[in-house]
């Protein structure tokens, strides 16, 4: 390209206050205009810390050391204040709540153009497009504390909007959005990335929904050095053996045939989307048949349930591990508003429970009620026997163990160790052995060098890893995680579920919310599909998402689905939902 570069970075080396080493350590890379740029990598390998490079934030905010140059526009970030390089860059952060300051969306959207000193006319004309383009204009009279929270994600890219600048950087945009939320928002980075006069920096673990966007991907390696960098789906697809040794993810339709061709199914070109999947499936004269035996983690117990709007779930048998009984959730104190109304639902013991639904449809709320976090308004709950909401700590915590969505939410010490060995000091268990299980549980996680760190200091996905290590150091043998891999390279998420999985088989009650359907239909025994704050259907995985219930509740199939249920040529492939259906040896 022959334009100036927007972003230009030379040798940069970061280390944050505490860390042992630099990462990134030793980047260089431009941006031009027009460039939709992805960047992947390992968790704790720097993404993050990258991107506030981008903006100034590091070295001016964040205390770290940065050495190489960055150039914004031609200024060096050293040399200029970060709200003269806001000019240039806008910013998505990966937990919205840490840029959210005023009292009502509109006011949000219009706060950072109003210190911009733009006109009164030209910042209301930036926050009404802003907001339209993420669904959110009919809202902007509301407390940004009302939204759920994909909505004040959205929130976020569009205040990020309103600055104008030329340069988006988003991190991990739409790890709280539901799939309609996916789609909107980037159908708004599809606009932006039209204007060619715009750059968009990407941080996002969900290729799935942004393959077809990006046209550049930069990889960093575990150490936080430049692996590669080139076209998008050249890299997606030349550079896949390097990427699963990195651990980094890539999407749903490439893993399939990855999986696929270990069966002698070959596709090639290696697709990238569900459409691209389906069409290299249908243009097969014959397929082996699916693995009909691939069940999820365990087969359900529940009694079949209609895949329709039903009054109350089906009964689990004997063994129940959790129980609502009428239960209503109230947000926002006795004025608030009541967010989950009139929930039965009967959990037995071992089962592998995902709660799905938009955003806004009460899973966390669901959730943090059935975990004893917050009260219900109505009703009441019982978790092995125990009412969590008036147990005292030490009971609660022998029952069930709970994973915030916001990791930070939860770290109340001054070090990684000390939030570990925090949960096992209130069990009563002797020191000797505190020290021993968090060792464990510090080598499990990965997190062994960073043990001394403040957890805010940690990446995000370490963050995430040490929010799940806090729950199930207790042990407690119900386990309730909200959105428990956001955040997560691949290798950690795979790792992290199969951890899940093999406490699942071994008896431990798992309650997942999550918006990754994929994961649903991969790990799920059973599905808990909220709708407007009512339990819509309570009833085992695969029935769920073979039948409407998906879109009753606003939701989309998972990209497997996607690709299987259009297929015209390979009926008997219609019901393929999970990677492990696929067959892995023996075809031709």
């Amino acid at each position: 390209m022959t334009n100036a570069p927007l972003l230009s970075l030379d040798e940069v080396r970061i280390r944050h206050d505490g860390a042992g080493r630099a990462t990134p350590d030793g980047v260089s890379l431009e941006v031009h205009p027009g460039e939709v740029v992805l960047v992947l990598g390992p968790s704790g390998c720097g993404k993050s810390t990258l991107a506030l490079a981008l903006d100034g934030l590091v070295p001016h905010a964040v205390p770290a050391e940065l050495e190489g140059t960055v150039l914004i526009a031609g200024l060096d970030s050293r040399e200029h204040r970060v709200g003269t390089l806001s000019e240039h860059v806008a910013m998505v952060f990966q937990d919205p709540d840490s840029q959210l300051v005023t009292g009502s969306v509109l006011d949000e959207v219009a706060f950072g153009p109003e210190n911009r000193l733009v006109p009164v006319d030209e910042v209301l004309a930036r926050a009404e497009r802003a907001l339209k383009l993420v669904g959110l204009w009919e809202r902007r009279h509301e407390n940004p504390d009302r939204l759920s929270g994909g909505g004040r994600q959205r929130l976020a890219i569009a205040s990020a909007l309103a600055m104008a600048a030329p340069v988006l950087v988003l991190d991990e945009p739409t790890a709280n959005l539901d799939p309609a939320g996916i789609d909107e928002v980037y159908a708004v980075l599809r606009e932006l990335a039209s204007e060619r006069d715009h750059a968009i920096v990407l941080i996002e673990h969900n290729l799935d929904a942004a393959v077809d966007l990006v046209d550049r991907v930069v990889v960093l390696d575990r150490a936080g050095r430049l692996a590669f960098d080139g076209p998008a789906r050249e890299v997606l697809r030349e550079r896949t053996a390097e990427l699963l040794e990195l651990g980094v993810w890539l999407p749903v339709s490439t893993l399939a045939a990855l999986r696929l061709r270990e069966a002698g199914v070959v596709l090639e070109p290696l697709p990238l989307t569900p459409a691209e999947l389906g069409a290299a499936l249908d243009s097969r004269p014959s397929l082996p048949a699916p693995l009909s035996d691939a069940a999820p983690v365990r087969s359900t117990a529940l009694a079949p349930a209609p895949v329709v709007r039903v009054a109350r779930p089906p009964r689990a048998p004997a063994g129940v591990a959790v129980a609502a009984r009428r239960l209503s959730v109230r947000r926002g104190g006795r004025r608030g508003a009541v967010v989950v109304h009139d929930v039965d639902l009967e959990v037995g013991a071992g089962e592998f429970l995902a709660v799905v639904g938009t955003n806004g449809a009460g899973k966390t709320s669901l959730l943090q009620a059935l975990a004893g976090v917050i009260p219900p308004h109505a009703g009441s709950v019982e978790v092995l026997g125990v009412d969590p909401a008036r147990a005292d700590a030490r009971t609660r915590g022998r029952s069930i163990g709970f994973v915030f969505q916001n990791p930070e939410h939860q770290f109340v010490t001054g070090s990684v160790g000390s939030e570990l060995e925090l949960g096992l000091r209130l069990q009563g268990v002797p020191e000797a052995e505190r020290s021993a299980e968090v060792d464990r549980i510090l080598e499990r996680f990965g997190l062994v060098e960073q043990r001394e760190q403040h957890p805010f200091l940690l990446s995000g996905g370490q963050k995430r890893r040490l929010s799940v290590g806090t729950a199930l150091v207790a042990g407690a043998p119900v386990l309730a995680l909200d959105e428990p891999t956001f955040g997560q390279d691949r290798e950690r998420a795979a790792e992290l579920l199969d951890m899940l999985r093999t406490l699942n088989d071994e008896g431990t009650t798992i309650l997942v919310v999550t918006h990754d359907l994929q994961l649903v239909a991969d790990y799920a025994t059973s599905v808990a599909v909220m709708h407007e704050g009512r339990l819509l259907a309570h009833a085992p995985t695969a029935e769920v998402l073979a039948g409407p219930l998906i879109e009753q509740a606003g939701l989309r199939h998972p990209p497997l689905a996607r690709a299987t249920r259009g297929l015209e040529h390979h009926a008997a492939w219609h019901g393929v939902t999970r990677l492990a259906q696929l067959p892995t040896g023996g075809a031709s």
